[in-house]
């Protein structure tokens, strides 16, 4: 059996592979961009006038665009960009589990649509969603009742909650006690909450903390179960009203109601619970989450702010015919508060997102780190950053960056060799951080084998990709970053110089997604630079 899936992913795969070449050969990956697009502002008229107030409780008004995000987070994106590479590289018509609304878009689009087998899998997708709403109702119950014959209870003080952080994005203080992560920062922000008893968030198995005299720990969700007898019957009441009521509407052809049947008892839950039990600050890092919880509508009704933070800019090129909009990427967003880097970003935000909201520049912000040290370096040394290449089995980008690396397919490795010899050249370390570690099923295999020989050499200094990068920065003499990753700006304010590197000049030296920092193209212009960082030591050396 396992032989027999593993046959049919390997051949889908290799479909979706030919599919990718065709358009990129063609230079039609805007195709894939133009597509999610329009799946952004197809509206589903009919939720409007149909959505149910004990489903939606206190996100009614707002039903149509919560189940368009939720749709967008869950079946939009990769899964169906393969679906258009399939029919693409296969020359058939998609086949994907697909509402009337998304089938009619995708059609003005230019894609032929299987509708009958589009419709059978988009009816079998609603029941599995159904099914698994009454399900979780029902762990919800058996959660709830165990809680309360275990007295337990949820009293960690006045807090702030962190959704879906990593151990590597907690405090790991280093021998200096310093730690660069996202709660960390979150402690050292001057908007952090005021009088806070804990920092907390979900990661199990961890061992709580203090930072800057705040308890961090492990809680549960606020969605998990409730605490007393009289919320747990009131939320079984609405549970066996709600179950009939949405199996009706589904044979209706009101689907909606079945596709968030369980994020409805998430946001009844809370609802339910005791608002002294809530958080007054629920944090959610952008990683392509335009999906906002509906049970964060219940936590605003008593005060809570819901805050959607970037750890990187996450910026795209300029292509030769111009600047692309991002809005097929989080055109749909509606958090009420978003924390960004500087006011280039807050810019880029405010042009692709049609909500108003507040946006907050706090500066670069931290996310992950580890208690790794760093390897004694060198004074004369420049931190280099780049984008690790992915292969075409495991990669099929399609943001204007994905155009600069199909122009461009030695991109990744000029990027690392240029640097490499000028700086070999002018007896200046370099100082390689990959933001990873190298996964040889993923991972081009001819940058693995450079990077491995760099491992090997004296003039190269690599850095355990879990390390923070400012820890790097800190002890260098300048950064180098590939366009357009987020370490350019780490230091910025403290006066360490910083460039993009561009080896091709295929980036416009205008570029806003530069963020202001200088963009420096080819090895000569990239010489001069790091010429002018150690030009009296490079003098003093050339006339010995």
């Amino acid at each position: 059996m396992n032989f027999v899936v593993n046959y049919y992913t390997r051949v889908k795969r290799n479909i979706c592979i030919s599919g990718y070449r065709k358009i990129t050969q063609s230079n039609k990956i805007w195709m894939l961009r133009r597509v999610q697009e329009s799946l952004v502002d197809c509206h589903f008229e009919a939720i409007d006038n149909y959505a149910l107030d004990k489903i939606y409780n206190a996100s009614k008004t707002n039903a149509e665009l919560i189940t368009r995000q939720f749709l967008l987070q869950r079946h939009s994106g990769t899964k169906m960009n393969d679906a258009l590479l399939y029919s693409i590289g296969n020359e058939s018509k998609i086949v994907y589990p697909l509402p009337k609304e998304w089938r009619e878009t995708l059609k003005e689009n230019g894609f032929q649509i299987d509708t009958i087998k589009s419709m059978i899998l988009w009816v079998g997708l609603i029941a599995l969603y159904f099914g698994y709403g009454v399900l979780f109702i029902g762990r919800c119950v058996i959660n709830s009742l165990s809680s309360i014959f275990k007295k337990q209870s949820l009293d960690p003080g006045k807090y702030a909650y962190f959704e879906n952080l990593m151990p590597g994005n907690l405090p790991q203080p280093d021998k200096t006690g310093n730690s660069y992560d996202i709660v960390s920062w979150y402690s050292k922000w001057d908007g952090c909450a005021k009088d806070l008893s804990s920092i907390c968030h979900g990661v199990q198995n961890v061992v709580p903390t203090i930072v800057g005299g705040i308890r961090v720990e492990c809680i549960d969700p606020p969605f998990k179960y409730l605490y007393s007898f009289k919320s747990l019957i009131q939320f079984i009441l609405w549970g066996v009203a709600a179950i009939p009521i949405v199996a009706i509407d589904a044979l209706r052809g009101r689907w909606w109601h079945a596709l968030i049947l369980a994020e409805a008892a998430k946001a009844k839950v809370v609802q339910l619970t005791d608002p002294d039990a809530l958080a007054c600050d629920y944090l959610f890092h952008y990683s392509g989450t335009i999906y906002k919880p509906m049970w964060t509508y219940e936590t605003e009704k008593i005060g809570s702010r819901i805050i959607c933070y970037f750890y990187s800019t996450s910026e795209q090129v300029k292509l030769p015919g111009g600047y692309e909009s991002q809005r097929y990427e989080w055109g749909a967003a509606s958090w009420p508060h978003y924390l960004v880097w500087d006011h280039f970003q807050a810019e880029m935000i405010r042009r692709d997102i049609d909500l108003n909201a507040s946006i907050h520049v706090v500066g670069p912000i931290w996310f992950s780190t580890s208690s790794d040290e760093l390897p004694e370096i060198p004074e004369r040394s420049i931190a280099v950053f780049d984008i690790q290449p992915q292969n075409e089995t495991s990669y099929r980008g399609f943001t204007t960056l994905a155009d600069y690396v199909v122009q461009n397919p030695k991109l990744h490795i000029d990027f690392l060799n240029d640097i490499k010899d000028l700086l070999s050249d002018l007896d200046v370390t370099m100082v390689f951080k990959r933001k990873r570690e190298i996964d040889k099923k993923r991972t081009v295999k001819e940058y693995a084998e450079l990077v491995n020989k760099f491992s090997d050499t004296n003039d190269v200094i690599m850095i355990n990709p879990s390390i923070s990068p400012i820890k790097v920065i800190e002890k260098c003499k300048g950064i180098i970053s590939m366009p357009f990753t987020s370490t350019a700006l780490y230091m910025r304010d403290q006066g360490i110089p910083s460039i993009y590197y561009d080896p091709t000049g295929w980036i416009h030296k205008d570029d806003r997604g530069a963020h202001g920092i200088p963009i420096v193209s080819g090895i000569e212009e990239l010489r001069d630079w790091v010429f002018s960082i150690f030009k009296n030591d490079i003098k003093t050396n050339i006339a010995q």
